[in-house]
């Protein structure tokens, strides 16, 4: 296994010498659409056939979220080569609403600025499970899956729940979009262009409603892991 650097073309054309599939998933940023796109040039150099990418939803040219424009790029580049491309949509990690924890702890409280609108929620062990699918089965490639939780939950609904969970009161605290972006900057410390998504996505929920979609279950048979069942694999972490 030969380690490669996404901003150097020639280390990814070296890891990627004698593969016929990549799956193709990379952390958001400022520089993750050069990034991506020195991966699809590598794949299209190396003669890779079949490329997963986790995108996001609202991948749309004119999406609100300036994050899901640069995956509408990524992803028009990719049919473009002519390598078959699936696209994997997932929404909110439920793996990121640890990043409450801290506030939850020391002062019972969560913040935000999507006031009653519901998120859908999915675990990143189904989004893990569901690519590996489409890596095995070539009936799936090709497609694009939008991946979400069994339900969408707003802020006082999870709120309320964890409550319950730990036997003392939460409250949601909606600080508007100016609000939760300053917040963000200034409070946890988060670099500009992070808090602009996280803002984003957030009212990306708020105009569009979000509902949760049965794709994980049609594709592998299997149930999506719950939002109430990871709050209390991960109750320790809240405490």
């Amino acid at each position: 296994m030969l380690a490669a650097d996404a901003a150097d073309p020639d280390s990814l054309r070296a890891a990627f010498k004698g593969a016929e599939q990549l799956f193709l998933t990379m952390a958001n940023g400022p520089q993750q659409v050069r990034y991506e796109l020195n991966a699809v040039e590598a794949a299209l150099d190396s003669g890779i056939r079949h490329v997963v990418k986790i995108s996001a939803p609202a991948a749309e040219a004119d999406s609100p979220v300036e994050v899901s424009r640069g995956h509408h790029l990524i992803e028009e580049r990719l049919r473009a080569t002519g390598i078959t491309t699936t696209v994997l949509r997932p929404y909110a990690f439920l793996q990121k609403l640890l990043l409450l924890a801290p506030g939850i702890a020391a002062a019972g409280v969560v913040t935000g600025a999507m006031g009653v609108a519901r998120c859908n929620y999915v675990d990143v062990r189904d989004i893990g499970e569901l690519a590996a699918e489409t890596l095995i089965r070539p009936e799936l490639a090709g497609g694009t899956y939008p991946l979400t939780g069994p339900r969408a939950y707003s802020y006082p609904e999870l709120v309320d729940f964890l409550g319950e969970l730990l036997g003392r009161t939460v409250r949601y605290v909606d600080l508007g979009p100016d609000g939760l972006r300053a917040h963000l900057i200034e409070r946890a410390a988060m670099p500009e262009w992070l808090a602009t998504h996280v803002v984003e996505i957030q009212q990306l929920a708020v105009v569009r409603e979000e509902r949760p979609d049965d794709t994980f279950r049609r594709v592998t048979g299997r149930e999506p892991r719950t939002l109430e069942a990871f709050l209390a694999e991960n109750l320790h972490v809240f405490r």
